[in-house]
């Protein structure tokens, strides 16, 4: 009997809604676009690079059939600067990169974060540091995603696919949370989804997608809640004679720049709680095994695909062993740690980053074990034989390229 296994996702529903559609055998990045289009992306920004750039290329070619516009930005930080402009324009935006472009563009996002305007930013991360190897996947950017930009005073919402089908749905759910909670989402996925190939479901209509968060528009006062942690506040307009002021400095209701603190306190407020007072509208993740497990892998992205089998392979040889795949990554889901046990978190960086979340979340930090890898996805076999030697003797043993120091 398999064990019992948990999707907490609102694709879940979805897909039992939408059956109408075609069945194509497509590339992540094409899943990213057509998600895209489907949640009403009408404008695209960015510069190439890999593995990132077919995304461009699909969208320089679909936009223009569903009324939209693609422009190539002269750099990644220019890029998402015509993102939010086109937002705030008051359509839909997105721009692709991947972990060089990335960092450059942080300048933009935290512009985007104080001013609330929605726009999604996809991250394919390769590995690194800095250019790296281009066709390798990596998970290096799990951190800079949630301090996307300077000055803190803000959270961020990041998500991560592990296939080309969840890749489509997550994206239109990304899009969605980026006009709830009137911010940039990123979606933080990795060289392997965007680059493979799978079974993709693509429904034919998209214009009858009900749970699509449709665009509106605040035209008046006021323009910036401050102080209010409250969601699904209609995003600003300008150039529509709103009168609505935008800047990177901190800001009245009306947008005029001020130096007060009561001000700057006001503004944290509700760039913060908006987000951390609504957790359980951003919750996404996938479980196997929980009810029993001594020991847990703990996985994201495509590095999930090999752990989770290997879970599979674990439990069908007797071992008490169970499976944590985060979707959501920030906010992080502490509650996914709550029970004390070993866990065994794999992740494709060497200075390990989503394991020192999960040991200040779980119960007893000692019990939380690292393995990195680098430019490679987990083995089936490093992967159980990590399992088994954390059950046996509360270690990870030696294997080649793993590593399992965290300070």
């Amino acid at each position: 009997m398999p064990p019992p296994s948990e999707l907490v996702a609102p694709w879940v529903e979805w897909e039992r809604r939408v059956t109408k559609g075609r069945r194509l055998l497509e590339a992540g990045t094409f899943a990213l676009t057509e998600g895209a289009i489907a949640a009403g992306c009408r404008v695209f920004a960015g510069y190439p690079i890999t593995p990132a750039t077919d995304i461009a290329e699909y969208m320089s070619k679909r936009l223009p059939q569903v009324g939209g516009y693609y422009m190539q930005a002269e750099d990644e930080l220019a890029g998402m600067h015509m993102c939010a402009g086109a937002s705030l324009g008051g359509l839909k935006a997105m721009t692709a990169t991947s972990g060089p472009g990335y960092t450059l563009m942080h300048d933009a996002y935290g512009w985007s974060i104080t001013n609330e305007i929605p726009l999604v930013v996809v991250d394919a991360m390769r590995v690194g540091p800095i250019s790296g190897i281009t066709g390798a996947p990596g998970q290096g950017e799990f951190y800079i995603a949630r301090y996307a930009s300077h000055g803190g005073n803000f959270e961020t919402i990041v998500l991560s696919p592990s296939s080309v089908q969840e890749a489509f749905w997550l994206t239109i759910d990304a899009f969605n949370l980026s006009e709830r909670f009137a911010t940039p989402v990123t979606i933080l996925t990795d060289q392997v989804v965007s680059d493979m190939w799978e079974d993709l479901f693509i429904p034919d209509d998209y214009a009858g997608l009900d749970f699509v968060v449709p665009r509106r528009t605040n035209l008046t006062m006021p323009f910036f809640p401050v102080g209010s942690d409250a969601i699904d506040v209609p995003p600003n307009i300008i150039g529509r004679g709103t009168g609505v002021c935008v800047s990177a400095y901190t800001h009245t209701e009306e947008g005029y720049d001020i130096e007060e603190m009561e001000a700057q306190w006001a503004q944290t407020h509700r760039l913060v709680n908006k987000i951390r007072h609504h957790r359980s509208e951003l919750t996404r993740y996938e479980t196997v095994g929980m009810d029993d497990a001594d020991v847990v892998a703990v996985a994201y992205g495509a590095d999930a695909r090999t752990v989770k089998t290997a879970v599979l392979e674990a439990r069908a040889r007797g071992l008490r062993a169970g499976f944590v795949r985060p979707i959501t990554l920030w906010p992080f889901l502490d509650d996914l740690f709550a029970v004390d046990r070993h866990y065994v978190v794999c992740e494709l960086n060497y200075d390990g980053q989503l394991v020192r979340e999960v040991m200040r979340a779980a119960p007893d930090s000692r019990k939380v074990h690292f393995m990195g890898k680098s430019a490679e996805l987990h083995t089936v076999g490093e992967v159980l034989a990590a399992l088994d030697g954390v059950a046996r003797t509360g270690r990870i043993p030696e294997l080649p390229y793993i590593w399992t120091e965290v300070r």
